[in-house]
């Protein structure tokens, strides 16, 4: 990698780019029930859900987090592409947060500003991007996180 390779990734940091609106529908919901064990009622009981403040059933915090693949590929820009990067992986996150709940059949969207990126390893970069997932017609996000991306070149 080449220092002007370098100098274009750290041209990055400070880039927002916002995703395209995605629907959590009740079929998702019991879908991640099923595939994590977790059924407990606000996810999957509407009744029972809208007896509860939140008024209905809501979405599994980690189902949000585990949407930010997703929610990533519509926000264009958001990772380092280049012909040149042989392979991107998930490093890990810091600080996730469930904000605000997600209720069946709401909308949400990823907001991604880039933080830093640093040389690991030769032609290994990590990005480390500041991650809210935005709930359309709300101000308080659902969650804000950041995640680390390795990009090998």
């Amino acid at each position: 990698m080449t220092e002007t390779r370098l100098e274009a990734l750290r041209a990055r940091i400070g880039m927002t780019t916002v995703g395209d609106w995605l629907e959590v529908t009740q079929a998702m919901i019991d879908k991640f029930a099923d595939a994590t064990g977790d059924h407990q009622f606000i996810h999957i009981d509407p009744a029972a859900a809208a007896r509860t403040p939140f008024g209905g059933t809501i979405a599994h915090g980690f189902l949000i987090l585990s949407l930010l693949p997703h929610l990533a590929s519509t926000a264009r820009g958001a990772l380092i592409t280049d012909e040149q990067v042989k392979l991107g992986v998930n490093y890990g996150g810091n600080r996730v947060r469930f904000v605000s709940p997600v209720r069946s059949g709401a909308r949400v969207r990823g907001r991604f500003r880039t933080l830093d990126i640093i040389e690991k390893n030769p032609g290994e970069y990590q990005q480390r991007m500041e991650f809210v997932v935005e709930i359309d017609g709300q101000e308080k996000p659902a969650m804000v996180a950041e995640w680390l991306v390795l990009a090998h070149f």
